[in-house]
């Protein structure tokens, strides 16, 4: 689910308190029927944050240095 340009569209709240994403916007962050996303209400909007399985997040951080001096007790 990645995406890097903002995009804006319109949608309509219907019976049922549904709505439809845009198929450009599930397009550009890769959201698919069955896919889960957050709301979260921020400043008088409201953001919809997909969720993403922690195990897809393997890897991830692969080539970060790990030579920083830590505490003790963040080891």
């Amino acid at each position: 689910m990645r995406g890097r340009s903002v995009g804006k569209a319109t949608v309509v709240v219907r019976r049922g308190f549904r709505i439809v994403i845009p198929s450009r916007i599930r397009k550009q962050f890769g959201i698919k029927s069955g896919h889960r996303l957050g709301v979260l209400a921020f400043e008088g909007r409201l953001e919809l944050i997909p969720i993403v399985p922690a195990k897809s997040l393997r890897g991830y951080l692969k080539g970060i240095a790990r030579s920083v001096r830590r505490d003790r007790d963040r080891v």
